[in-house]
């Protein structure tokens, strides 16, 4: 089961979600954003008190492995993630529950903080590293292959989300894949691919040759 108390990179801080130590730091952070909460099964939240209490209660949720995300280059809690459907018997696990302040989204540490929760799952021996979402959630299905995650279909009608229909698309990284995953985020991530902090190159193109199968919706769409 996942047990790190802190994932440290270079740009990003991953620490265990905490109501006294982040509520009122993220709750300012995603204040006056909240199409943040569209596709996710909670929020928006109309005070800190109340995201703090949904952190109280949601932490302490068994098959989950909460995440507070710090931005080293601001030094804020800019953001939240997590681990869930975490099956050691059979080496699969999740990421999710992935909310990122508008501030935290398109940095540096935003990746990395992907690419720190992708590294710990397969350096403890994980084979499956899932991501899910929304089929709708176009965002988050380029972001799953910008991350180097494989598309695996369309589970339609899966579940019901705030009284609607979720259709949700799955995409998956392997264990196998890992080595070629690994070089691709330490090339983008690498100080000398960025200028006056624009990237050189882009990270979906490091990752398009390992991933085995693309989105088709997103191909569609060019």
């Amino acid at each position: 089961m996942p047990d790190a108390d802190v994932l440290q990179g270079r740009y990003a801080e991953l620490v265990p979600l905490k109501a006294d130590d982040h509520a009122d730091m993220l709750y300012k952070a995603y204040e006056g954003h909240d199409q943040l909460w569209d596709y996710m099964p909670y929020g928006p939240f109309s005070s800190a008190s109340e995201y703090r209490r949904w952190i109280q209660q949601t932490v302490n949720t068994s098959g989950h492995r909460f995440y507070a995300i710090r931005n080293l280059e601001t030094e804020t809690w800019e953001g939240v993630a997590s681990y869930l459907r975490i099956d050691p018997a059979n080496g699969s696990i999740e990421v999710g529950n992935i909310t990122y302040s508008p501030a935290l989204q398109r940095t540096r540490a935003a990746t990395e903080a992907m690419f720190l929760m992708m590294q710990w799952a397969f350096t403890a021996g994980y084979r499956r590293y899932e991501w899910k979402c929304n089929a709708l959630n176009l965002p988050s299905r380029r972001a799953a292959q910008r991350l180097g995650f494989s598309f695996e279909g369309v589970f339609r009608q899966a579940t019901v989300v705030k009284g609607r229909n979720r259709d949700t698309a799955w995409f998956a990284a392997i264990d196998g894949e890992w080595p070629a995953l690994q070089k691709a985020f330490d090339t983008w991530l690498s100080s000398s691919n960025f200028r006056e902090g624009v990237q050189i190159k882009r990270l979906a193109d490091l990752t398009q040759a390992i991933r085995v199968s693309s989105d088709p919706l997103l191909q569609n769409r060019g």
